[in-house]
């Protein structure tokens, strides 16, 4: 009672600071300028809340008012469900007021015709929120999750409950919402009114659905190409994550470092930039292309030009994504039951085939639903190297920024892209559904892993030597770029390009001379805030998923996929859509920037938690809640230090995307916060090719070191594999010597 009083008058003080000490609109000049203390309390535009309601006529932000003075009335109630009751409906009824009031009334008034009606006309608008209303929004989600804890959901868990709470309203903000707004925008006019005329020929459209390739009388619809794509390289990517997987853990690789450096680089690097090293080697004027003409005679084609192309390409950036969801899995399966099946005298082959590998089915599972969602979601790599061979993301690009200005089609194509999201998903909650992976139970786990069968060693090396010197070529190609005059015409070597796009003058002071700096800043910044926000929502998320039961679970674990599961650039565009005007405007700050990389990057933590959770037998929770410990000092002491794999997973990728993102980002940059990758782009438009693989290579070195200094901080989890039985036997049998 004591410490739930005292979370509830937390909550309840800051409602209390959201009306009265905070701008309750959006401050044009930026909140953290705090420019706007000048104006405080009395300005239009700084005022707070009940300065609003008082002195500026906004009197229907009084309801807010009310709302809260009834929840400081509900704390000194003494029935607990009778508290409950009030504090979950009181919440439940400011977040629906706020939101109604936030989208109904605009700059000049009504936003819905059928408010004139009803209501009348109003006299003054309001502009989008700001401070104060998102801590209101905060307040009242709280006070709903402590009503439901009151009440007793969830065991009376105010943390548990508390975190759903937060979460669904995080992701109906800033996942639902803005689709929503992008697909009621597919059904209207150009003046709001209903008009499905377009939607429906769009998603009737033969282009989309044609199988002609299939009775051998054209080419496949742009479904069926983009779905067969996303099936061949999660296959790739899931197959070859596995075995460098088992490369870096069974087997004695003597470069096994330098292994799971060399399998992040991929993902570091900007997709187009990929996509040209391939063009270089192997477009009809390619360096392998020439050399195969020059000594056989071929004749150059254009194979790259397609999805054979964009395979390779996509498999070689997707891999270390399905590395870094394995490597955890396989280290996390236990030794004592290998160990156990060999001395049942099951050979190697045997014991991995029917012991190792089934509890690595999560894994599996997660790291090919990524590699799948990957490729559906994948905007570069189609853009350079499919040629006349669209996909889902790019013909969305050209029907939003092309010359046909179609939101209609693109809303159809994003609706296509997500069915076949979906339906993984549902097709991988199927295969696990029923079954028990648990490896990690708290209890003494001695031995070490068995070796891999001789057979299956020496096919995981005769596919993980060949990718690595392919991958050594590839980034060979990007090295050298940077530091030759004209890339592929003249080779000569020269520092021009990185002198203009990193060059430091000391004449008055350190000046920041070079043309890469401001938006190089820019973009760690941005990369260094969103990376820890998307590890930490994502592994909450996890943990609810799969250790929680709340109504409403799966469709929850759905909504979370939607912002992985459609491209970025429909992210882009419905996140301009819907955050460009009131009730919340971010367009041209770094807030949506940093929305849109924790809500697209989130799944995969979400993925890799759900994969290392799985292993760890709920005997761990429970024994710490018998001990009295809560729900989150459990996750804190228990389940986070055996998570780590999946921790520096999610930090690596949610930097790294935050880094080299293009699809979505470059919707959403402006002039003052211009990401590297937009950047880069303006670059190659531009024909400086130097300079735009100089600052790739830039981004590359700073990319490798942010991530070492990650994996420093949360370290490597520790399962104890040593033999500690065989020592303790060794150390009292000499005790035993020693006393006779």
């Amino acid at each position: 009672m004591r410490h739930g009083n005292r979370r509830l008058d937390v909550v309840l003080l800051l409602g209390v600071v959201a009306l009265t000490l905070l701008p309750w609109y959006r401050i044009e000049n930026g909140f953290f300028g705090l420019g706007w203390l000048a104006g405080f309390p009395i300005s239009t535009e700084a005022a707070p809340g009940l300065v609003q309601i008082f002195a500026h006529g906004r009197l229907w932000l009084a309801a807010a008012l009310v709302l809260l003075l009834l929840a400081v009335a509900a704390r000194g109630m003494a029935d607990p469900m009778r508290r409950g009751s009030v504090l979950a409906w009181t919440g439940a009824i400011g977040v629906l007021f706020l939101s109604l009031q936030g989208l109904a009334i605009g700059f000049s008034g009504w936003n819905w015709s059928v408010s004139d009606t009803l209501f009348g006309t109003l006299s003054n608008g309001q502009p989008a929120m700001g401070a104060g209303a998102v801590l209101s929004f905060i307040t009242f989600v709280l006070l709903f999750a402590f009503g439901l804890a009151e009440r007793g959901v969830m065991r009376g868990d105010a943390f548990v409950v508390s975190a759903i709470a937060l979460l669904v309203f995080l992701v109906a903000v800033f996942v639902f919402y803005p689709i929503g707004s992008m697909f009621v925008g597919s059904v209207q006019d150009f003046d709001g009114s209903f008009n499905a005329d377009n939607f429906i020929r769009n998603i009737q459209d033969p282009s989309i659905w044609s199988l002609n390739c299939v009775i051998g009388t054209g080419r496949c619809g742009v479904a069926w190409r983009t779905l067969w794509l996303a099936i061949m390289t999660g296959l790739g990517s899931t197959l070859l994550g596995l075995a460098f997987a088992l490369v870096a853990t069974r087997t004695r690789f003597p470069f096994k470092k330098g292994l799971r450096l060399l399998t992040i680089l991929p993902i570091i690097t900007p997709p187009f930039v990929i996509g040209l090293a391939l063009t270089l080697l192997f477009g009809r004027a390619g360096v392998v292309t020439q050399g195969l003409s020059e000594l056989f005679g071929l004749e150059p084609g254009r194979w790259l030009y397609g999805l054979t192309g964009i395979w390779i390409a996509q498999v070689l950036s997707f891999t270390p994504i399905s590395f870094l969801v394995l490597i955890g899995v396989v280290e996390g399966v236990s030794p004592s039951m290998e160990e156990a099946s060999t001395t049942l005298r099951a050979d190697r082959w045997r014991t991995f085939r029917r012991v190792s590998l089934p509890l690595m089915k999560p894994g599996l599972a997660n790291a090919y639903l990524i590699g799948f969602i990957e490729s559906m979601a994948d905007f570069g790599n189609p853009l350079v190297l499919g040629g006349s061979h669209g996909v889902l993301s790019t013909e969305i690009f050209f029907a939003v920024v092309g010359s046909q200005n179609d939101p209609s089609r693109a809303a159809v194509l994003a609706m296509v892209l997500l069915a076949f999201t979906l339906s993984a998903f549902l097709a991988q909650r199927v295969w696990l559904s029923g079954k028990n992976f648990a490896t990690v139970t708290g209890k003494g786990d001695s031995g070490s892993h068995i070796a891999l069968p001789r057979g299956l060693s020496i096919g995981v090396h005769a596919v993980v030597i060949p990718w690595i010197l392919f991958t050594l070529v590839i980034y060979g190609m990007i090295l050298i770029g940077g530091f030759v005059k004209t890339w592929g015409l003249d080779n000569s070597l020269t520092l021009d390009h990185y002198a203009k796009a990193f060059s430091i003058s000391f004449e008055n002071g350190v000046a920041w001379t070079g043309v890469a700096w401001n938006s190089f800043w820019t973009t760690m910044e941005i990369a260094l805030v969103s990376a820890p926000l998307t590890a930490a929502v994502g592994l909450l998320t996890a943990y609810i998923i799969v250790r929680q039961k709340f109504a409403g679970k799966n469709a929850f674990e759905f909504a979370l996929m939607m912002s992985f599961a459609i491209p970025g650039t429909v992210i882009g565009v419905s996140y301009i859509i819907a955050f460009n005007l009131p009730p919340l405007e971010m367009t041209g700050s770094a807030l949506i920037l940093i929305a849109c990389f924790v809500f697209r990057n989130m799944p995969v933590g979400v993925r890799g938690g759900i994969a290392a959770m799985s292993q760890l037998d709920k005997s761990l929770d429970e024994a710490s809640l018998t001990l009295r410990a809560n729900s989150f000092r459990t996750m804190r002491k228990v389940i986070l230090p055996l998570l780590r794999p999946a921790i520096t997973a999610a930090l690596v990728y949610s930097f790294v995307r935050a880094i080299t993102s293009i699809s979505a980002v470059i919707f959403l940059v402006s002039a003052e916060y211009n990401m590297a990758t937009s950047y880069i782009v303006g670059l190659v438009e531009n024909g400086e090719y130097g300079v735009a693989i100089a600052y790739s290579s830039m981004l590359i070195v700073v990319m490798i070191t942010v991530i070492a200094g990650f994996q420093l901080i949360v370290g490597e989890r520790r399962l104890r594999r040593e033999n500690r039985v065989a020592g303790l036997a060794t150390s009292a049998s000499s005790r035993q010597e020693k006393i006779a």
